[in-house]
């Protein structure tokens, strides 16, 4: 039973707190109650704190997105998380991609020029995809960790401390009003003792007894003032001890700047390592596809080739650079073949798709008949197939006897 009405007075206690602290901030948001402010020094370090939320909220889940743009790949991760269990193995894009490619090359055939190119390339996508996956290991880890520890952890432990002080706050401006009312009080009290009444009527007489009345009332209010006073010290001492816990935890956001600091140079050399590797094994494969040239559509729908160095002796051309840029050198019958009038047979070293209606398509080992003309492009020569006719690019051929 005494536990029980121990119970009751805690809740009616706690009960009257939560009241007035809701009359309180009412006031305040409507001007009717003075409010204690806190010093600029803990005001900043509260701005800087939530700044620093905010902030690093929105770099945390942007970095997600930069890691893993799949969205339901993002909250299969986050539930599995939650769950405190592992999320499955998946393969990535390049992996992906990079399988694809070798599955093709293998069914076109490793001995044929593409399938052989497809098989390269889908060695080396997938090399990039498991280096995307360490990038992303490495970063979740040095990186995101740190984040979102600060957000569920130390921030956590800010707000908290942060709302404990804006509640002690409220109770100490409650008791600086109650306070005040109470010495209100006990000068109308005194006002109305030292007052005299003259006459002998019966209004007087009942004038006289609401007075009394009024005054034991007003004395009521006037005990409260050693009281009230008292409360005032007590939440006053309350609400500094709070103000000073809640001023020490945010000085700790410069620690945390550093700390988030070092995290982001991890994060930084682990993008460095993930794009060397990527421009390492891309140099690779460049490398053992030197024989194949590629090019390219300009934005103004002139075609323009950038020949790709070639260590086979009857490719036509090879690359010297120069200082502006990647050009052609033409062995001597291509100088021939320019300069005169005459057309040759030429055999078609790779597949190639005409860019617009001035060039030839050309397929891989097809032969055709080639011809110069007056003021063409260096890089170009005439094609002829039967009734088609176009530019072909002079990299794609080679001569025969």
């Amino acid at each position: 039973m005494n536990m029980m009405d121990f119970n009751v007075k805690k809740f009616a206690a706690d009960a009257g707190t939560f009241l007035s602290r809701a009359v309180q901030f009412t006031e305040e948001k409507l001007g009717q109650a003075e409010k204690t402010e806190l010093d600029a020094h803990l005001e900043n370090l509260l701005s800087k704190a939530e700044c620093t939320k905010i902030w690093t909220e929105k770099i945390m889940k942007q970095t997600e997105v930069l890691l893993q743009p799949n969205p339901n790949a993002r909250i299969e991760e986050f539930v599995y998380e939650k769950l405190d269990r592992k999320a499955p193995s998946r393969v990535n894009n390049p992996e992906l991609l990079g399988q694809y490619m070798i599955d093709a090359g293998t069914e076109f055939g490793p001995g044929t020029a593409y399938g052989n190119a497809l098989i390269k390339c889908g060695e080396t996508q997938k090399r990039i995809g498991t280096a995307d996956r360490e990038l992303i290991q490495t970063a979740a880890l040095n990186f995101l960790t740190p984040l979102r520890n600060f957000i569920e952890g130390d921030y956590k432990t800010i707000a908290k401390e942060r709302k404990l002080l804006q509640n002690k706050r409220l109770d100490l401006d409650a008791a600086k009003t109650r306070l005040k009312k109470a010495k209100a009080a006990e000068t109308r009290a005194s006002q109305l003792n030292s007052a005299h009444l003259e006459g002998d009527n019966i209004m007087v007489n009942f004038s006289y007894m609401l007075n009394f009345l009024h005054v034991k009332w007003l004395k009521i209010w006037a005990e409260e003032v050693t009281k009230s006073e008292q409360e005032l010290r007590i939440t006053q001492s309350e609400f500094d001890r709070q103000a000073e816990i809640t001023r020490l935890l945010l000085e700790g956001i410069s620690s945390t700047h550093a700390h988030h600091l070092r995290c982001l140079n991890d994060f930084v050399e682990a993008q460095m390592t993930y794009y060397a590797q990527c421009y390492q094994y891309m140099l690779d494969l460049q490398k053992q596809l030197g024989s194949f040239p590629s090019s390219y559509q300009s934005n103004n729908n002139q075609t323009s080739v950038v020949p790709v160095p070639s260590a086979s002796s009857n490719v036509i051309g090879s690359s010297a650079m120069t200082s502006s840029g990647l050009v052609m050198t033409s062995p001597s019958n291509l100088i021939d073949l320019k300069e005169g009038s005459g057309s040759r047979k030429a055999r078609v070293l790779y597949d190639y798709d005409a860019a617009n209606s001035s060039e030839l398509s050309l397929l891989a080992d097809e032969v055709i008949t080639v011809f110069s003309v007056v003021g063409m492009d260096s890089d170009w020569l005439m094609g002829e197939r039967g009734n088609q006719k176009g530019r072909v690019p002079i990299t794609y051929l080679e001569l025969l006897n």
